[in-house]
């Protein structure tokens, strides 16, 4: 069975003493985040002698701070520097308002975003407290009040706007810190829980028919527990309900009329409103057209959601025609396979309709082409392989 993996992106906030270096351990080996801390990498950079490393030792040297200019060119580094990992864990970033603009851009450019801000609230003296404690036994000089208390009122000053930019965004979560470890942890995980369970995993299947998209999909969406949605089932289910929406298809059918997207997007907003607890959709035989796709941008972005990936089945038209032609021999014959003449009619619609789809998704998104040639497992083995390498792409 494959695993999706949603990309996960939380930034952790709280007053000196607040626990972050316990949660972020806890963060770090539940999710499998990969930890990003500005001043682990700044050392690490120096260390290594790197330009950017020498260019923020140069600035340290002169007594001045590290430009977000180099900070965010490391953290960028870093990201695109390992593509496995789950998410990230951004420790004390931003700092600062302007840095968290800087990281929203960025996570754009990288075609992510920062599901949540986690903010432990601590009181002053309950953080003053656990630092001069921490300093009987750490040896290290800064854990003495006057310094503490400096933190403190640098951290409140600064961290203040950062809290109330994702306050705006709708991002911000608090946790009480003062709780035990374990109640933090479960807080935590709740918040992350919520978020991950927003994180739909939407596929659009395209390819010519007979390219094998409705028995892959069924397939697919089983293997991955996904739901499967297929405009075509979707009418003739309302058609067999003899509902008043299924006798207008009906209708539509007998009068040899095209179902309009009024009713298509009235049935798949239906199924998306109805499909609770899901990972998520596989949508066949829709988008058929660059009108259907920007219904389904806007149909996804209004349940907080978008597209993950979008794949098509490739094989050669002859092939096409074959595989049609033995179908029309079939109880699985569709109405355009009984003549050639209408399954290249078919092929002909695809070609004008439905493939500046494509190119306009390749532009937006990149779509994955699959090899649809060979057994039905083999090419299931690539579709999953694909969806699979790809989800950690998900915004």
């Amino acid at each position: 069975m494959y695993k999706l993996f949603v990309m996960l992106n939380i930034a952790l906030f709280g007053p000196p003493g607040a626990g972050k270096g316990t949660q972020s351990e806890f963060l770090i080996s539940k999710y499998n985040l990969f930890y990003i801390s500005t001043g682990d990498l700044l050392r690490k950079e120096i260390a290594g002698k790197t330009r950017l490393g020498m260019e923020a030792q140069s600035s340290i040297a002169s007594g001045g701070l590290v430009s977000d200019e180099i900070i965010v060119q490391i953290i960028e580094k870093t990201i695109t520097d390992n593509p496995d990992s789950n998410g990230f864990l951004f420790d004390g970033f931003p700092r600062t308002y302007i840095q968290a603009y800087i990281l929203e851009g960025l996570m754009l450019k990288l075609n992510t975003s920062l599901n949540c801000l986690i903010s432990l609230t601590v009181p002053e003296e309950e953080s003053v407290t656990r630092l001069l404690n921490r300093g009987k036994t750490s040896g290290r000089s800064d854990d003495n009040e006057t310094v503490i208390r400096n933190r403190l009122k640098e951290y409140n000053e600064k961290t203040l706007p950062v809290l109330q930019f994702y306050r705006d965004k709708g991002i911000f979560e608090e946790v009480n810190g003062i709780d035990s470890i374990e109640n933090v942890n479960l807080s935590i995980t709740e918040i992350i829980q919520r978020e991950l369970s927003k994180s739909l995993f939407n596929i659009v299947l395209f390819g010519y028919p007979g390219s094998g998209r409705g028995s892959q999909g069924k397939a697919l969406a089983k293997e991955f527990g996904l739901e499967y949605v297929a405009t075509g089932a979707m009418l003739g289910e309302e058609i067999a309900s003899h509902s008043e929406t299924g006798r207008k298809i009906t209708e539509l059918y007998e009068n040899g009329q095209l179902v309009p997207d009024e009713i298509v997007v009235q049935l798949i907003e239906k199924k998306l409103a109805d499909s609770k607890g899901v990972k998520g959709f596989i949508f066949k035989g829709f988008p058929r057209t660059l009108v259907q796709s920007y219904i389904l941008d806007g149909l996804l972005k209004k349940y907080g959601s978008s597209i993950s990936k979008i794949i098509e089945i490739e094989v050669p038209t002859l092939e096409l025609i074959s595989r049609l032609d033995e179908r029309s021999k079939t109880t699985h014959c569709m109405p355009y396979d009984n003549s050639t003449a209408k399954i290249v009619k078919r092929l002909q619609e695809h070609e004008t309709k439905t493939v500046p789809v494509i190119e306009k998704y390749n532009q937006l998104h990149g779509v994955i082409k699959i090899n649809g040639q060979g057994t039905f497992g083999e090419v299931f083995m690539r579709i999953s392989a694909a969806m699979e390498s790809g989800v950690k792409n998900l915004r």
